[in-house]
This record gives structure tokens, sequence and C-alpha cells, in this order.
């Protein structure tokens, strides 16, 4: 849809440079925008680009709104503004309510009719399906699910059985929640299976990303708190507990019964063992590993970035050699004394 330079700053408190009766339609890169467009810059290293941007319009800082070559909108955060904005610019698709002819629905299943139930889905027993919710094709509702209002399961979405989710949320393609969690007891004679008989509590404006999976409870439910954002391929393990506005981006994952705090951030491949407790207002950096409880907000990280081959192998090597190197220094301490 098109929305002028004005609606847009007198919606989001922006200050406007330039026409306030031009119009937008659609959102770009600075490097790729063209006629139509609205852009944004909000990192540095991107500020190259602005000079020769197409745009229409750029949301910047006001640090940065002198070099604007085209209209600008002014704010001091321009990335969740330009972000609200966009979401007005290209707003999901409009429901189209009722149930495909190919879906299936459990009799005792409720599904409101304001609903849209897409081919080949399946609904099961006792499922509760409120207003405006999207059932993509292929996706299952399993057994004494319940839906929130507005709330979107993409193409091949499986709630395996007793998940709640709230409203407004999105869940992705591919992603399984309510499967069964790793639980198993070790015998001598191999293993044995732990029923897995809790379920999932999903809150409001929670995002779930492709092909992520969040497991049942073992005993009790596993819990997603409101406005929480996974990315594809994250895994949460049973009975964890993941707070509040926490985000955590693609191939992180929490092992059972970690309990995160609220506004936490991790990054690529992080995660934690099981049965650890992580404060609100901590960031894991990509690839680290929580094995022990964080009780204080801040910056965490475990991992080596990448280097030259020749100059890490030597690292390596070094760091083989250091069970020799402390003996010899107790023993130069010892004689010492």
């Amino acid at each position: 849809m098109a929305i002028s330079l004005g609606e847009l700053a007198g919606k989001f408190g922006c200050d406007l440079v330039g026409d306030p009766d031009v119009s937008v339609d659609h959102v770009a890169t600075l490097s790729s925008a063209g006629p139509g467009a609205l852009s944004f810059l909000a990192n540095p290293a991107l500020k190259s680009q602005l000079s020769g941007t197409k745009a229409i319009a750029v949301v910047l800082s006001p640090a940065d709104a002198p070099d604007s070559p085209v209209a600008s909108l002014i704010c001091n955060d321009p990335y969740p503004v330009f972000a609200r904005m966009a979401a007005i610019l290209h707003p999901p698709s409009a429901i189209d309510p009722g149930i495909h002819a190919t879906a299936v629905v459990h009799e005792s299943a409720r599904v409101d009719a304001t609903a849209q139930v897409d081919a080949h889905a399946v609904i099961d027993e006792k499922c509760v399906i409120h207003a405006g919710v999207y059932i993509g094709p292929g996706s299952y509702v399993g057994r004494n699910c319940t839906i929130g209002d507005d709330t979107r399961l993409q193409a091949n979405v499986t709630l395996a059985r007793q998940v709640t989710i709230g409203k407004r949320g999105n869940v992705h393609p591919g992603a399984v929640i309510g499967a069964d969690g790793f639980g198993n007891a070790r015998t001598a004679e191999g293993w044995i299976k732990v029923p897995q008989v809790g379920g999932v509590r999903i809150g409001d404006d929670v995002e779930i990303g492709a092909n992520t999976t969040i497991d049942c409870g073992a005993m009790g439910d596993t819990v997603i708190e409101n406005g929480v954002r996974l990315d594809n391929l994250c895994m949460i393990g049973h009975n964890s507990h993941v707070g509040a506005h926490t985000a955590m981006a693609a191939m992180s994952g929490l092992a059972g019964s970690s309990v995160v705090g609220q506004r936490c951030m991790f990054g690529g491949q992080s995660g934690s063992v099981g049965h650890v407790t992580i404060c609100d207002d901590v960031l894991i950096s990509g690839r680290g590993m929580v094995t022990k409880d964080i009780t204080e907000p801040g910056v965490y990280a475990s991992h080596f970035p990448a280097e030259e081959a020749g100059e890490w192998s030597r690292k390596v090597a070094r760091l083989r050699r250091i069970e020799t190197l402390y003996d010899r220094v107790r023993k130069l301490e010892k004689g010492m004394k």
C-alpha cells in the first residue's frame, strides 16, 4: 500500500525534511532502492551508501540527516521506527475465512468462523482455534491444542499435542512444537524411554522460525513467554522456560530445564546445558555455551573466533603442552620456598 511521507512523519513522531505529499509504497535497502521506496540508515558502516541512494525517503538519525540527498524522516532510533513503517507498507495477507475442502477437522474441535484452514491441514480432537487464526497448508494441530486470536501457522507446522499459543503469534514453516523431549533412563541393559506427559505454553506476540523445535515438558510444561523471538533452527529442550522478549538467533538451543530471564539475547549457535538459570538482560555471544548459572546481567562469551589455520595450529600445540608447563612452574615455585 502507499502512504504519504506526511502521514508517516505524523504517525511515528518524525521530523520530515521533504514534501509531505510524496508517497512511498514499499521498502528497500539504500543500495537497491528505486522509485517509491522507503529506506533507512542505522548502521554507520552503511553510511557510504546514503549519498547514492535512489530511495524516495530515508529514515535516519539527526546526526545523519544533513548528508541525506533525499527526503528524510528524522528520529532518534531509526531501525525500530523503520520496522513499524515497513509493517504498514507490507501488511500480512488478509485472512480468507473458511476451511478448505481437503482439510480434516475433528468433530470435537472448535474453529472460529473467522479463521482460515488451508489445504491438507489437520486439526485433531478437542482443539480450539480462535478468531482470525490462519492454519497453513499441510499443518497439523494435535490433540488439546489452543491457538489464540490472529496467530498464524505457516505451511507444514506441527503442534504435536497440548500446545497453547497466545495471540498474534507467527510460526514459520517446518516448526515442530510439543514433540517428546529427550527423556531416557539408562540401565545396564540399555535405555528406557521416560514418558513425556507435559505440554507447551506460548505467550502472545511470539515468533518462531522455520524448522525450530520446542519440546513438550516431561512433567509440567515448557514455557515461552510473551514477545519471544526464536530464529530458524533453534532448539528448546523439555521443561525449559524462556522469559519475555528474549531473542535467540539461528541454531542456538537450550538443554532441558533451562530457565532464561527476560530480554536476553543468544547469538547464533549459542546455548546452555540443562538445569541452569540465566538472569534477565544477559547477552550470550555467538557460539557461547552457558555451563553454570548466570546471576548478573551483562555480555558473556566462550568461543574462539576464526583465524589463519597455521596460527591456530600453533596455539593449539601450545595449549596441549600447558600441563607440562604447569608442572614445571609448580616445581619452580616449590624450589623458591
